[in-house]
Protein backbone atom coordinates (compact mmCIF):
# COMPACT_ATOMS: atom_id res chain seq x y z
CA UNK A 1 0.00 0.00 0.00
CA UNK A 2 1.36 3.44 -0.85
CA UNK A 3 2.01 5.83 2.01
CA UNK A 4 -0.81 8.16 1.00
CA UNK A 5 -3.46 5.48 0.51
CA UNK A 6 -5.60 3.51 2.98
CA UNK A 7 -8.91 1.58 2.84
CA UNK A 8 -11.98 3.81 3.15
CA UNK A 9 -13.33 1.85 6.10
CA UNK A 10 -10.12 2.18 8.07
CA UNK A 11 -9.92 5.88 7.26
CA UNK A 12 -13.44 6.39 8.61
CA UNK A 13 -12.62 4.55 11.83
CA UNK A 14 -9.50 6.65 12.33
CA UNK A 15 -11.45 9.86 11.77
CA UNK A 16 -13.94 8.81 14.45
CA UNK A 17 -11.09 7.93 16.81
CA UNK A 18 -9.44 11.29 16.16
CA UNK A 19 -12.68 13.12 16.90
CA UNK A 20 -13.12 11.20 20.13
CA UNK A 21 -9.52 11.87 21.05
CA UNK A 22 -9.94 15.61 20.48
CA UNK A 23 -12.97 15.70 22.75
CA UNK A 24 -11.13 13.75 25.41
CA UNK A 25 -8.19 16.18 25.48
CA UNK A 26 -10.19 18.77 27.40
CA UNK A 27 -8.58 19.09 30.81
CA UNK A 28 -5.89 16.47 30.26
CA UNK A 29 -2.82 18.30 28.99
CA UNK A 30 0.05 17.54 31.36
CA UNK A 31 3.74 18.18 31.68
CA UNK A 32 7.07 17.35 33.18
CA UNK A 33 7.48 18.14 36.85
CA UNK A 34 10.82 19.90 36.58
CA UNK A 35 12.25 22.98 34.92
CA UNK A 36 12.61 26.73 35.07
CA UNK A 37 10.64 29.54 33.53
CA UNK A 38 12.10 33.04 33.83
CA UNK A 39 15.57 32.07 32.68
CA UNK A 40 14.71 30.23 29.48
CA UNK A 41 17.00 31.14 26.59
CA UNK A 42 18.59 29.47 23.56
CA UNK A 43 21.62 27.28 24.25
CA UNK A 44 24.27 25.60 22.20
CA UNK A 45 25.19 28.67 20.20
CA UNK A 46 21.65 29.25 18.99
CA UNK A 47 20.94 31.82 16.37
CA UNK A 48 17.78 33.70 15.48
CA UNK A 49 16.68 37.27 16.07
CA UNK A 50 18.35 38.94 19.01
CA UNK A 51 15.07 40.01 20.54
CA UNK A 52 16.16 43.56 21.39
CA UNK A 53 13.89 46.58 21.40
CA UNK A 54 14.36 47.30 17.69
CA UNK A 55 12.79 45.33 14.87
CA UNK A 56 9.52 44.38 16.59
CA UNK A 57 6.02 44.91 15.21
CA UNK A 58 5.09 48.50 14.51
CA UNK A 59 1.90 49.99 15.91
CA UNK A 60 -1.34 49.94 13.95
CA UNK A 61 -2.66 47.62 11.24
CA UNK A 62 -1.12 49.58 8.37
CA UNK A 63 2.32 49.54 9.94
CA UNK A 64 2.01 45.82 10.67
CA UNK A 65 1.05 45.08 7.08
CA UNK A 66 4.37 46.55 5.90
CA UNK A 67 6.40 43.99 7.85
CA UNK A 68 8.09 41.41 5.67
CA UNK A 69 8.69 37.77 6.58
CA UNK A 70 12.11 37.07 8.02
CA UNK A 71 14.21 33.92 8.15
CA UNK A 72 14.68 32.25 11.53
CA UNK A 73 17.46 29.93 12.53
CA UNK A 74 15.66 28.27 15.38
CA UNK A 75 17.34 26.92 18.50
CA UNK A 76 14.53 25.72 20.77
CA UNK A 77 14.83 25.62 24.55
CA UNK A 78 11.79 24.18 26.28
CA UNK A 79 10.66 24.94 29.81
CA UNK A 80 8.16 22.68 31.55
CA UNK A 81 4.52 22.69 32.61
CA UNK A 82 2.46 21.96 35.71
CA UNK A 83 -0.03 19.05 35.68
CA UNK A 84 -3.22 21.08 36.15
CA UNK A 85 -5.32 22.25 33.22
CA UNK A 86 -7.60 25.23 33.56
CA UNK A 87 -8.82 28.22 31.61
CA UNK A 88 -6.20 30.86 30.85
CA UNK A 89 -7.11 33.43 33.50
CA UNK A 90 -4.99 34.95 36.29
CA UNK A 91 -3.47 33.57 38.44
CA UNK A 92 -1.46 32.13 35.57
CA UNK A 93 0.72 29.10 34.95
CA UNK A 94 4.44 29.15 35.48
CA UNK A 95 5.30 26.57 32.80
CA UNK A 96 3.90 25.52 29.43
CA UNK A 97 2.08 22.28 28.72
CA UNK A 98 4.22 19.53 27.21
CA UNK A 99 1.91 16.61 26.45
CA UNK A 100 -1.51 15.03 26.85
CA UNK A 101 -2.47 12.14 29.10
CA UNK A 102 -5.39 9.77 29.50
CA UNK A 103 -6.47 9.95 25.87
CA UNK A 104 -5.37 6.56 24.58
CA UNK A 105 -3.09 6.41 21.55
CA UNK A 106 -3.42 10.06 20.57
CA UNK A 107 -0.69 12.43 19.40
CA UNK A 108 -0.60 16.12 18.50
CA UNK A 109 1.34 17.38 15.47
CA UNK A 110 2.33 21.06 15.56
CA UNK A 111 3.88 23.34 12.94
CA UNK A 112 5.55 26.66 13.74
CA UNK A 113 6.53 29.91 11.96
CA UNK A 114 4.11 29.91 9.02
CA UNK A 115 2.11 30.14 7.01
CA UNK A 116 4.48 29.94 4.05
CA UNK A 117 2.98 29.54 0.56
CA UNK A 118 5.93 27.36 -0.46
CA UNK A 119 5.35 24.64 2.16
CA UNK A 120 2.14 25.11 4.15
CA UNK A 121 -0.23 24.11 1.29
CA UNK A 122 1.54 20.73 0.90
CA UNK A 123 1.35 20.08 4.65
CA UNK A 124 -2.34 20.95 4.66
CA UNK A 125 -2.92 18.66 1.68
CA UNK A 126 -1.21 15.72 3.41
CA UNK A 127 -3.19 16.20 6.61
CA UNK A 128 -6.40 16.49 4.59
CA UNK A 129 -5.61 13.31 2.64
CA UNK A 130 -5.39 11.34 5.88
CA UNK A 131 -8.27 13.06 7.66
CA UNK A 132 -6.03 14.46 10.41
CA UNK A 133 -5.98 17.76 12.27
CA UNK A 134 -2.94 19.60 13.61
CA UNK A 135 -1.94 22.83 15.33
CA UNK A 136 -0.32 25.70 13.44
CA UNK A 137 1.46 28.34 15.53
CA UNK A 138 1.58 31.28 13.15
CA UNK A 139 3.77 34.37 13.17
CA UNK A 140 1.86 37.58 12.53
CA UNK A 141 4.31 38.84 9.91
CA UNK A 142 3.73 35.65 7.92
CA UNK A 143 -0.01 35.43 8.52
CA UNK A 144 -0.67 39.01 7.39
CA UNK A 145 0.86 38.18 4.00
CA UNK A 146 -0.89 34.79 3.68
CA UNK A 147 -4.35 35.23 5.14
CA UNK A 148 -5.98 32.74 2.78
CA UNK A 149 -3.75 30.00 4.19
CA UNK A 150 -4.83 30.90 7.73
CA UNK A 151 -8.45 30.57 6.61
CA UNK A 152 -7.65 27.24 4.97
CA UNK A 153 -6.14 25.96 8.22
CA UNK A 154 -9.28 26.82 10.15
CA UNK A 155 -11.60 25.51 7.44
CA UNK A 156 -9.85 22.12 7.64
CA UNK A 157 -10.40 21.97 11.40
CA UNK A 158 -6.84 22.75 12.45
CA UNK A 159 -6.08 24.87 15.53
CA UNK A 160 -4.43 28.20 14.75
CA UNK A 161 -2.15 29.31 17.58
CA UNK A 162 -0.07 32.41 18.31
CA UNK A 163 3.71 32.31 17.77
CA UNK A 164 4.30 36.08 18.22
CA UNK A 165 4.51 38.64 15.44
CA UNK A 166 8.19 38.75 14.48
CA UNK A 167 9.66 35.71 16.28
CA UNK A 168 11.81 37.54 18.85
CA UNK A 169 13.52 36.15 21.92
CA UNK A 170 10.77 36.91 24.43
CA UNK A 171 12.82 37.07 27.66
CA UNK A 172 14.85 39.96 26.21
CA UNK A 173 11.74 42.11 25.65
CA UNK A 174 10.03 44.58 27.97
CA UNK A 175 6.48 43.56 28.95
CA UNK A 176 5.08 46.21 26.59
CA UNK A 177 6.88 44.62 23.66
CA UNK A 178 5.75 41.12 24.65
CA UNK A 179 2.20 42.40 24.78
CA UNK A 180 2.62 43.93 21.30
CA UNK A 181 4.12 40.75 19.85
CA UNK A 182 1.38 38.49 21.20
CA UNK A 183 -1.47 40.97 21.06
CA UNK A 184 -0.85 42.00 17.45
CA UNK A 185 -0.89 38.40 16.30
CA UNK A 186 -4.02 37.58 18.29
CA UNK A 187 -5.73 40.66 16.83
CA UNK A 188 -4.78 39.62 13.30
CA UNK A 189 -5.98 36.02 13.74
CA UNK A 190 -9.25 37.29 15.20
CA UNK A 191 -9.65 39.64 12.24
CA UNK A 192 -9.05 36.79 9.79
CA UNK A 193 -11.02 34.01 11.51
CA UNK A 194 -13.48 35.83 13.74
CA UNK A 195 -11.98 34.46 16.95
CA UNK A 196 -8.65 34.94 18.69
CA UNK A 197 -6.18 32.10 19.34
CA UNK A 198 -6.59 30.01 22.50
CA UNK A 199 -3.02 28.68 22.44
CA UNK A 200 0.42 30.23 22.06
CA UNK A 201 4.02 29.08 21.84
CA UNK A 202 7.05 31.20 22.66
CA UNK A 203 9.62 31.56 19.86
CA UNK A 204 12.62 29.31 20.51
CA UNK A 205 10.63 27.81 23.40
CA UNK A 206 11.97 30.68 25.52
CA UNK A 207 9.30 31.60 28.08
CA UNK A 208 9.31 33.97 31.04
CA UNK A 209 6.89 35.12 33.72
CA UNK A 210 5.68 38.10 31.70
CA UNK A 211 4.86 35.90 28.70
CA UNK A 212 2.70 33.62 30.84
CA UNK A 213 0.90 36.58 32.42
CA UNK A 214 0.30 38.41 29.14
CA UNK A 215 -0.71 35.21 27.34
CA UNK A 216 -3.29 34.53 30.05
CA UNK A 217 -4.62 38.08 29.83
CA UNK A 218 -5.13 37.45 26.11
CA UNK A 219 -7.03 34.22 26.91
CA UNK A 220 -4.33 31.82 25.73
CA UNK A 221 -2.71 28.70 27.20
CA UNK A 222 1.03 27.99 26.60
CA UNK A 223 1.97 24.82 24.72
CA UNK A 224 5.51 23.50 24.30
CA UNK A 225 6.37 20.05 22.89
CA UNK A 226 7.51 16.54 23.74
CA UNK A 227 9.28 15.48 20.51
CA UNK A 228 11.50 17.92 18.61
CA UNK A 229 12.03 16.85 15.00
CA UNK A 230 14.94 19.32 14.66
CA UNK A 231 13.69 19.90 11.13
CA UNK A 232 14.90 23.52 11.38
CA UNK A 233 18.43 22.10 11.04
CA UNK A 234 17.46 20.45 7.72
CA UNK A 235 18.94 17.12 8.90
CA UNK A 236 17.44 15.12 6.04
CA UNK A 237 14.01 13.59 5.55
CA UNK A 238 15.07 10.20 6.95
CA UNK A 239 16.30 11.82 10.16
CA UNK A 240 13.04 13.73 10.69
CA UNK A 241 10.96 10.60 10.08
CA UNK A 242 13.11 8.58 12.47
CA UNK A 243 12.79 11.17 15.27
CA UNK A 244 9.01 11.20 15.00
CA UNK A 245 8.60 7.44 14.87
CA UNK A 246 11.16 6.84 17.64
CA UNK A 247 9.46 9.43 19.84
CA UNK A 248 5.91 8.32 19.13
CA UNK A 249 3.96 7.54 22.29
CA UNK A 250 0.50 8.27 23.70
CA UNK A 251 0.07 11.96 24.45
CA UNK A 252 3.22 13.36 22.83
CA UNK A 253 3.29 16.73 21.11
CA UNK A 254 5.52 16.84 18.01
CA UNK A 255 7.30 20.04 16.97
CA UNK A 256 7.86 20.71 13.25
CA UNK A 257 7.99 23.83 11.08
CA UNK A 258 6.22 24.95 7.91
CA UNK A 259 8.26 28.15 7.46
CA UNK A 260 11.42 29.92 8.62
CA UNK A 261 13.69 28.30 6.04
CA UNK A 262 13.69 25.52 3.47
CA UNK A 263 11.01 23.15 4.77
CA UNK A 264 10.94 20.72 1.84
CA UNK A 265 12.29 18.01 4.15
CA UNK A 266 9.52 18.67 6.66
CA UNK A 267 6.91 18.30 3.93
CA UNK A 268 8.43 15.06 2.63
CA UNK A 269 8.83 13.65 6.14
CA UNK A 270 5.17 14.26 7.03
CA UNK A 271 4.10 12.31 3.95
CA UNK A 272 6.07 9.34 5.25
CA UNK A 273 5.58 9.32 9.02
CA UNK A 274 1.89 10.27 9.15
CA UNK A 275 0.55 7.09 7.50
CA UNK A 276 2.98 5.04 9.59
CA UNK A 277 1.63 6.59 12.79
CA UNK A 278 -1.92 5.85 11.67
CA UNK A 279 -1.01 2.28 10.76
CA UNK A 280 0.48 1.91 14.25
CA UNK A 281 -2.91 2.80 15.73
CA UNK A 282 -2.30 6.43 16.72
CA UNK A 283 -5.00 9.04 16.30
CA UNK A 284 -3.73 12.48 15.36
CA UNK A 285 -5.80 15.05 17.17
CA UNK A 286 -5.79 18.54 18.66
CA UNK A 287 -6.55 19.83 22.16
CA UNK A 288 -9.80 21.67 22.65
CA UNK A 289 -11.18 23.78 25.49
Amino acid sequence: MKNDEMPAGRRAVLRIAAALGATATVGVLTADRFGTTDRAAPTGGGGGPGGGESGGPASGPQARARLKPSSYRLQPMTAYAPPAFRKALPPVRQRPFLKMSGVGRSMVLTFDDGPDPRYTPAILATLRRHGCRAMFFVCGEMAVENQDLVREMAADGHVVGNHSWSHPLIPKLRPSRIREELGSTSDLVEKILGSAPLWYRAPFGAWNRHSFEIGAELGMEPLAWTVDTLDWKEPGTDSIVRRVLDGAAPGVVVLSHDAGGNRAQSVAALRRYLPELLDAGYSITVPRR
